[in-house]
């Protein structure tokens, strides 16, 4: 099935991330326009794709993760607040899954499948 997954973890814990709130956004000739918010699940993962079906289709897209929220419920003070992944969505009949790997200091992503 054709669709945008994502999941985050925590990679100071060495465990998923749960209970981040995520934004994401299609660009369009008004600007970029939200789509959903979604909140991961105990598994670092949102319990539905972000996109599927009539809502997978080409385009340019963004996700806000609001991983400041997530760290403040630490003992540890964050550098980041929110972070912003945007990315081009060319092949509406494969898989696409954007993962964040984050710590307080810093993240990564790549284009999974």
């Amino acid at each position: 099935m054709t669709k945008l997954t994502t999941h985050v973890l925590d990679t100071m814990k060495g465990l998923p991330a749960a209970g981040i709130r995520i934004e994401i956004y299609r660009q369009d000739s008004q600007g970029w326009t939200k789509i959903d918010t979604v909140v991961t699940n105990q598994d670092g993962r949102t319990d539905n794709a972000l996109l599927q079906g009539s809502e997978y289709k080409a385009g340019k897209y963004q996700l806000i993760f609001y991983v400041g929220a997530y760290f403040a419920q630490s003992e540890n003070p964050s550098f980041l607040d929110d972070i912003v992944i945007r990315f081009g969505l060319s092949e509406p009949t494969s898989h696409m899954h954007v993962p964040l790997l984050v710590s307080p200091y810093g993240f990564s992503s790549y284009r999974g499948s």
